[in-house]
C-alpha cells in the first residue's frame, strides 16, 4: 500500500521519559517514543488525507513505553502507527440488504404463538375457565 510507505518515510518521532515507579534516580533515559504523522504536510493522495483527517484530525499519533530500550519502543510505535493508518484507510464492505425467507418468518411466528400459549397457561384461571 503506497500510503503506508509514505507514512513510514514521513513520520517523525519524539522521545521522553517513561512514566511509572522507579524512585528518585530511576528512569533517567528517554525511552518513551511517540511516532506521529502530520497529515496536512504529508505527500499522501487527497482521498487518503481526507479519510485520515476525518478519523484522527491533523495528526496521527502512536506511543510506546512498554520496553526499556528506546530502539524497541521506536519499532513498536512505528508498528502501531502503521496499523492505525491501515485500519483507517481500509474500505468497509457494502452491506447488501436481504429479506427473511418465508420459512424463517413462519418459524418465528410459530415460536411466538407457542411462547404466548405457555405464558397464558401460567396465569390464574379466569371465571370462564
Amino acid at each position: 500500500m503506497r500510503a503506508l510507505e509514505v507514512a513510514r518515510i514521513e513520520m517523525s518521532f519524539r522521545t521522553s521519559r517513561s512514566s511509572g515507579p522507579g524512585g528518585q534516580h530511576a528512569q533517567k533515559n528517554e525511552t518513551r517514543v511517540e511516532a506521529y504523522l502530520e497529515i496536512d504536510s504529508s505527500s499522501l493522495d487527497d482521498a487518503s488525507k481526507r479519510r485520515l483527517h476525518e478519523r484522527f484530525g491533523r495528526t496521527v499519533r502512536a506511543v510506546s513505553q512498554d520496553e526499556r530500550s528506546q530502539l524497541r519502543n521506536r519499532e513498536l510505535a512505528i508498528e502501531r502507527l502503521l496499523e492505525k493508518i491501515r485500519a483507517a484507510l481500509e474500505l468497509e464492505p457494502v452491506r447488501t440488504s436481504t429479506k427473511p425467507s418465508r420459512r424463517s418468518v413462519l418459524d418465528r411466528l410459530s415460536r411466538k404463538r407457542h411462547r404466548s400459549l405457555v405464558k397464558r397457561r401460567r396465569s390464574r384461571p379466569g371465571p370462564e375457565d
